[in-house]
């Protein structure tokens, strides 16, 4: 079992602190043989297997490696903030680049509201 984590800095009322906080949030990578999904889903806390097609996904060991080498060497990486319906967003290229708007979701895709004064 795998839980990618990245540090943090934090800043707590008069100091800074450091924060480990999952760089996938809500996942586990694990390896186990498809027989035992059954007893994985049974954990505490287990959800579902991430699949495509009703086929549980699996990822390439060498790229859990990479990772796990890319954590250890301390590569600069991060959690990223990404957009969510309601939020102010800026279009960066098209017609309409360099105007603000807030993000919403409409029949399962997600679209930007501008409103003009």
């Amino acid at each position: 079992m795998f839980s990618a984590a990245v540090s943090v800095g934090a800043a707590v009322e008069d100091r800074r602190i450091q924060l480990e906080l999952p760089l996938f949030p809500g996942y586990v990578f694990v390896r186990m043989a498809l027989r035992d999904r059954v007893q994985v889903l049974q954990l505490s806390g287990v959800v579902h297997l991430v699949s495509f097609g009703g086929k549980p996904a699996a990822l390439p060991e060498a790229e859990i490696e990479a990772l796990r080498n890319g954590l250890a060497g301390q590569s600069q990486c991060g959690t990223a903030s990404l957009p969510y319906v309601g939020r102010r967003v800026r279009v960066r290229t098209g017609s309409v680049a360099g105007l603000e708007g807030i993000l919403v979701r409409r029949k399962q895709k997600f679209r930007v509201c501008f409103r003009f004064s």
